[in-house]
């Protein structure tokens, strides 16, 4: 294997046991000696592909972040209506959370948002190819009258915000029936963003 699939390849190794780590330990348990152990990565080359344990952190929430970014997107471009298109947004977020309580939980931490607000401007731009179509889409529906004429962001944030507090409720406090809010959202948010 070349040199550059192997490290790839290692640095997926490192990611997957930090997830199963944070998934069983938390993030008091995402230690170096924890990762080496379950990874059979040694510490010398976690330094290398991540410069820390901060980085590890930082690229398993990225990593996760990207996951999800990818199935809004696909869900979204499936769609041929803005109704339609939220309603898949909300469900796909709400699929990705259910499949994958780990990495909801680590998007949806502290410690996500913490790299978030630090490094906001970067995730965006290193997200920008799985940004670019969703901010062209929400463009084209506005132009056709089918989105309320606001920013972009603002559309995003109208659209992700009320999903986002769902899902942190649900993985935080529990109390939360994530079917009744798939059926329920998508209409309510679509009456705030609606053209």
């Amino acid at each position: 294997m070349p040199k550059q699939q192997r490290g790839e390849a290692t640095v997926e190794q490192v990611l997957d046991a930090a997830l199963r780590i944070y998934a069983a330990s938390g993030e008091a348990g995402l230690t170096l000696g924890a990762i080496t152990g379950t990874s059979a990565v040694s510490s010398g080359s976690i330094y290398h592909h991540f410069g820390s344990l901060d980085g590890v952190v930082t690229a398993l929430a990225m990593r996760s972040l990207e996951q999800l970014l990818k199935e809004l997107a696909a869900a979204l471009l499936q769609t041929s209506d803005a109704r339609s298109g939220i309603r898949a947004v909300v469900l796909a977020y709400l699929n990705f959370v259910q499949a994958q309580p780990d990495a909801a939980r680590l998007i949806h931490s502290v410690t996500a948002d913490r790299v978030g607000m630090d490094r906001a401007r970067e995730i965006r731009d290193t997200q920008e190819a799985r940004l670019t179509p969703i901010t062209l889409w929400i463009h084209a529906h506005q132009e056709s009258g089918e989105l309320a004429r606001l920013s972009a962001p603002l559309i995003e944030s109208l659209t992700m915000g009320p999903v986002v507090a769902v899902v942190r409720r649900w993985l935080t406090v529990g109390d939360v029936d994530l079917a009744e809010a798939a059926r329920e959202l998508p209409d309510h948010i679509w009456r705030s963003v609606g053209g």
